[in-house]
């Protein structure tokens, strides 16, 4: 281990995390650092190999360490909090491991892209416990409990309409102490917009081209204004803030070698969450009588082009 442990928070929490994979396996080994229970939940090799080995982090923001960590193909025991951090082409199989009855009192606490699953959760567990989260990370997984950590960063934003605020900042308090800048905001609706509109057209274009940022923000700079106006256009009627000229001026400060998930999930012939974000962008211009024909234009031709190997 490079790095001592780090201090725990003054409250020890029992966490689950739903997916440990690139983000999830993050929070999880950096949970259990800080000193609390972590269950991990996933399919039975995985659980296997999470319980023998542990969850291994390579960061350079956070030290090289191991952490111990339970690990269940379902959730059977009371939790604080419960992380979801698989993406959605996987999230209804995925949400089997978590009972509803299991779940009980404790938070659900989704990292998911796009802004429509928080209805979706609410419908199937309590709406009070749901807290729709943004996360701003790099991070992978690169086999089974192993996970590399690229961002010199990771940003937590906390949110959830009628959650209480205590339970909220218990757990961000928690993933402060243990690494990630977490905070609470107040408004739920523009937390998930900020990151849908900013996520949508990175994540379009990318996967679309098959390019780095540093070639989309100079090759396609026109679709990619677009793009950007279009998603703050809609993010806007949805009670979401708009800025395209912010957004713009943060795509031109990435690294110009970066890659969206998506497009990452396009090379390794992985389904894309093309519904989660550009269909859901479409469905709220929809709703909200708001143009967006460079978003359809680009939407339908990811459609038609499938995975890629």
């Amino acid at each position: 281990m490079a790095h001592g442990p780090a201090p725990a928070s003054a409250q020890e929490l029992t966490v689950a995390v739903l997916g440990p994979g690139g983000t999830g396996g993050l929070l999880a080994g950096l949970l259990s650092r800080a000193g609390h229970r972590v269950i991990c939940l996933a399919g039975e090799e995985t659980a296997a190999t999470l319980r023998t080995a542990g969850i291994r982090v390579r960061s350079a923001r956070y030290g090289d360490f191991t952490a111990r960590v339970e690990a269940d193909t379902v959730l059977r025991a009371p939790v604080d909090a419960c992380v979801i951090a698989v993406k959605h082409t996987s999230l209804d199989a995925a949400l089997d491991r978590v009972p509803p009855t299991a779940l009980g009192d404790a938070l659900l606490v989704p990292l998911l892209n796009g802004v429509e699953h928080p209805a979706a959760l609410r419908a199937r567990y309590r709406p009070d416990r749901v807290a729709p989260t943004v996360i701003r990370v790099e991070s992978t997984r690169v086999a089974p409990g192993v996970i590399e950590h690229a961002s010199p960063f990771a940003e937590v934003d906390l949110a959830g309409d009628g959650v209480p605020r205590e339970r909220l900042d218990t757990l961000a308090q928690a993933l402060t102490a243990a690494g990630p800048a977490a905070r609470v905001l107040a408004d739920e609706t523009a937390s998930l917009w900020a990151k849908m509109s900013f996520l949508a057209p990175f994540a379009l274009l990318t996967t679309r081209y098959g390019l780095p940022l540093g070639d989309i923000r100079t090759r396609h700079r026109e679709e990619l204004t677009a793009l950007v106006e279009e998603a703050a256009a809609v993010s806007s009627a949805s009670g979401g803030p708009a800025d395209p000229a912010q957004a713009l001026a943060r795509y031109d400060a990435f690294p110009p070698a970066a890659k969206s998930s998506m497009q990452r999930d396009a090379e390794a012939g992985r389904p894309l969450e093309l519904d989660a974000i550009g269909g859901a962008l479409l469905r709220a211009a929809e709703r909200h009588g708001v143009p967006a024909p460079v978003t359809a234009r680009i939407v339908s031709e990811l459609s038609s082009m499938g995975p890629r190997p």
